[in-house]
């Protein structure tokens, strides 16, 4: 959350829930799988993000799956490989879509 007098600053953002507070009290969860917040004089905030999904469009079944198949991948690949590299990345952002949903996927 943006507080008023706070200083210019640029921070990176990792995989996780992302909430949109509204003026009028409303607001709205979406997932990035990272990025950046630039946060401006006049405490307005700038986000930065290659995707954003709305909470409520993702799909949890979807999500355990997808964490279970690179899991199965990451153990397959060989170690310090480019696939390795990739199906642990996998493995990280389904694991934080899960966290953002509710759900334990260990």
């Amino acid at each position: 959350e943006v507080t008023a007098d706070h200083v210019p600053i640029v921070a990176e953002l990792k995989a996780g829930m992302l909430t949109i507070n509204h003026e009028g009290g409303e607001s709205e969860k979406y997932f990035v799988a990272g990025g950046f917040s630039l946060t401006h004089e006049g405490s307005t905030t700038d986000i930065v993000c290659p995707e954003a999904v709305k909470l409520d469009d993702i799909d949890s079944a979807a999500v355990q799956t997808n964490y279970e198949a690179a899991k199965a991948k990451a153990s397959s690949a060989e170690a310090g490989s480019a696939e390795a590299a990739e199906a642990m990345i996998e493995v990280e952002v389904n694991r934080a879509m899960g966290g953002a949903l509710g759900l334990n996927l260990a």
